[in-house]
């Protein structure tokens, strides 16, 4: 193979070049111009051009398992490439989860110059997943490129150029960084071990509970070129890890490089097409097809679910070393529903391999076989570790863990009802959440007034209450699901009188005139409050809807009393502020919350970074940037309640806006076209054949034709709205009467000089 031509070379250094592959040059976008879905995903990529400091502002590259972070090392002729992994972790089962269960440092790749870095270019190229750019020195120019293969956990990085650098790697203490509750008996894992087997070097980390993990690379020359494998690999209790990462680097080293990178870009390429989104917007339009980048480096289906640093691990860690069921998961996977990404689920898989763990964290008294709960943190297998357990509803014993199972098996509620999966509301959902009511089941009793109550628990990080609203929503969702779902599953299910029961007598949200829904019982929201705990029903459980007038006074009393005071929000509220108002139709106060968040404004020292990344203090969380990319598909497509409605929420402010394959609640998937303030078209795939109501907004008369063009029945239900008897595999198309439009996805117009995500200018 011959090496990167001048040209090619004098590409990547001006960064016009799509820096698409360590081996082979890549389409530029000019190349793809023809192709709208690379063209948008082309455009969101990040540049550098200044050297990262840390997580914070650094390029990051992952697969769901192998984490790779870029930024500066200690000296100034130093690059420091950061290794982590999202199994990595202890197995010390007798300490609770962040220090027994916890996720462990590994260490870092560094990169070596003769002189000291004087600049950076750099560019994420998001369409194929892969870092590139020039490292300018004091002793010249290296150009390079690296990604993080899809299917196997390997580093490559491919290095060109007259400045001279070596590698290292240099490894962490194998400890956790937690430090709450740490045991005083609590030793750190053996020391590593550095050695090396033939051309692979290799660091061995052994755990005192048996196997470890061991991180090996080698780095061989090609032509021109100098080519770097590494890898980290992971094995418990057997100690199978170091021969497994050796042989990992032998077989990439032995591959032709072109074969590696083709089956890496095949499956990122068509990740991108399986669903689409333009606005006018094109900061947030860019930002939007990040966090889907983010979220396929961060999660899939057969991996571990999120933790609050993703595969990242932040060098010096914090105590955020496991896995947060009490909100940081729950809105971290909405947006692998409605982008149609199921490839991506952790949650649902989660609960089928493990739904066993969750007796773990009920306390022993009621565990009877029949009864789970989820303790927080806890690892990705469920395990809560140690001896914690959820708190016992009471004002001795209580705690703000009680609701974190169901919300948890919303999540798959979601992903059942995006799909309508028959086989994930039969074997996942409707078992594991008949025994998370049942731990509810214990506490319920009638009052004086004929009512189920709920004794003293925690509202999530604010207070104390009896008939906790955050509680009660959970419970009131999960009766509601269980008798549904058992007539959908036609199961003659002997405790469906009792889950009714639940339905039809749990006490109602305690309310104020003004502020609307309370904490719990005699309990006020009195201050800013960051978690949303007692607006659950409002969004994403939608109890309550805007559509019924009589639901519309309470919905607006509550929300405009919590966001009142927001000067202890985090990103997350902001997002949820935004995704509320677009329920509540509100569409410019919708744009208005998620710009707060975006625009990097600090509020109670949490900020969107430069990179997307997301920080609370110092500590790196992900799960903020994420869920609001939820945020910008609930202003433009909502399905709740057999209702599908597109562009409900669409500020004044995008005229236009297109967007192909979202999917929504009854196996819908979407295509639409909103142009000069309006709705142009609409077209409609059914999956399921499930009931389909369509709130179209398209003015004036209209034509409602299938996928061939032939006239389909429907029936108007209101302004605006109509109902389309589809069945299964059947489409719909609504457009203006007489039209003919195209049906294509498109890039609509914006503001495409606004600068890239990154660190530095990039005028377009």
């Amino acid at each position: 193979m011959g090496g990167l031509s001048r040209r090619s070379m004098l590409k990547a250094a001006a960064g016009t070049a799509a820096l698409g592959g360590l081996w082979a040059q890549g389409a530029t976008p000019a190349q793809a111009s023809g192709d709208v879905h690379r063209s948008v995903v082309d455009d969101a990529h990040m540049v550098w051009k200044r050297m990262p400091k840390g997580w914070q502002e650094g390029p990051f590259l992952a697969n769901g398992f192998l984490g790779v972070q870029f930024y500066a090392g200690a000296q100034p002729n130093v690059l420091k490439v950061m290794l982590s992994h999202s199994r990595v972790q202890d197995q010390r089962g007798q300490w609770e989860a962040g220090i027994g269960y916890s996720r462990l440092p590994i260490g870092y790749l560094t990169l070596t110059f003769a002189g000291a870095i004087t600049a950076v270019d750099w560019r994420l190229d998001l369409y194929n997943a892969e870092l590139g750019g020039t490292i300018t020195t004091t002793q010249g120019t290296v150009w390079f490129s690296a990604l993080v293969h899809n299917d196997q956990d390997l580093l490559l990085v491919s290095l060109t150029g007259d400045a001279a650098a070596g590698w290292g790697f240099t490894p962490l203490k194998s400890a956790t960084t937690r430090t709450i509750r740490k045991p005083p008996e609590y030793t750190a894992n053996p020391d590593p071990k550095l050695a090396s087997a033939g051309a692979v070097q290799y660091c061995e980390q052994p755990l005192h509970a048996g196997g470890g993990y061991t991180t090996a690379w080698r780095e061989r020359t090609t032509g021109t070129r100098r080519l770097l494998a590494a890898t980290v690999a992971y094995g418990f209790p057997e100690p199978t890890h170091t021969a497994e990462a050796i042989s990992r680097v032998h077989r990439a080293s032995a591959t032709n490089p072109d074969r590696l990178v083709a089956g890496h870009r095949r499956w990122w390429n068509a990740f991108y097409r399986r669903s689409f989104v333009s606005i006018p917007d094109k900061r947030i339009q860019r930002f939007y097809w990040i966090q889907l980048y983010k979220t396929a480096c961060a999660t899939r289906s057969g991996g571990p679910v999120v933790a609050e640093w993703g595969p990242w691990f932040p060098e010096v860690g914090n105590s955020w070393t496991a896995v947060w069921w009490n909100l940081n998961v729950q809105v971290t996977y909405p947006i692998v529903n409605s982008s149609n990404h199921p490839e991506l689920d952790a949650v649902t898989a989660t609960f089928r391999r493990d739904h066993a763990n969750l007796e773990l964290s009920v306390p022993p008294g009621y565990r009877d076989g029949d009864t789970y709960a989820l303790s927080h943190p806890g690892d990705w297998r469920l395990r809560p570790g140690g001896t914690r357990a959820v708190g016992i509803p009471g004002p001795a014993t209580k705690n703000d863990q009680t609701g974190n199972l169901i919300w948890g098996l919303h999540n798959v509620w979601l992903a059942y009802r995006h799909s309508m999966d028959v086989r994930v509301l039969r074997d996942v959902l409707y078992p594991t959440l008949a025994k998370a009511l049942n731990y509810y089941r214990h506490f319920l009793a009638a009052g004086p007034d004929g009512r189920l109550h709920l004794p003293m628990t925690r509202s999530p990080e604010y207070a104390d209450a009896a008939d906790c609203t955050y509680d009660l929503s959970l419970i009131r969702w999960a009766a509601r699901t269980l008798v549904e779902s058992a007539a959908k599953l036609r199961v003659d299910d002997p405790r469906v009188p009792a889950w009714r029961e639940i339905g039809e007598k749990l006490v109602p949200y305690h309310q104020d005139p003004v502020q609307g829904v309370l904490i719990g019982d005699d309990v006020p929201l009195a201050e800013s409050h960051r978690h949303f705990s007692h607006l659950l029903w409002l969004y994403p459980l939608r109890e309550k809807l805007w559509d019924r007038p009589g639901d519309r006074d309470v919905m607006r009393r509550t929300f405009a009393h919590w966001s009142s005071a927001q000067d202890k929000w985090h990103g997350y509220s902001f997002a949820a502020a935004s995704s509320m108002s677009s329920v509540m139709d509100a569409p410019e106060e919708a744009l208005r919350y998620l710009k707060i968040f975006l625009d990097g404004t600090v509020v109670a020292d949490t900020q969107l970074t430069p990179n997307t990344m997301y920080r609370e203090g110092a500590n790196l969380a992900i799960e903020s940037p994420i869920t609001a990319a939820q945020s910008i598909v609930d202003m433009l497509l909502q399905g709740d309640h057999s209702v599908l409605k597109v562009f409900p929420s669409v500020s004044a402010t995008w005229p236009d806006a297109s967007f192909e394959s979202l999917r929504a609640e009854g196996a819908f998937l979407v295509d639409a076209s909103r142009r000069n303030g309006v709705t142009e078209w609409i077209r409609v795939r059914s999956e399921a054949g499930e009931p389909l109501t369509l709130q179209h907004g398209i003015p004036g008369d209209i034509d409602v034709r299938d996928g061939r063009g032939r006239r389909l029945p429907w029936r108007a239900e209101g302004p605006g709205t109509i109902s389309i008897p589809l069945g299964r595999g059947g489409t719909a198309v609504v457009s203006r009467r007489g039209a003919r439009p195209d049906l294509g996805p498109c890039d609509v117009p914006g503001d495409r000089g606004t600068p890239a995500w990154g660190l530095g200018q990039e005028v377009r």
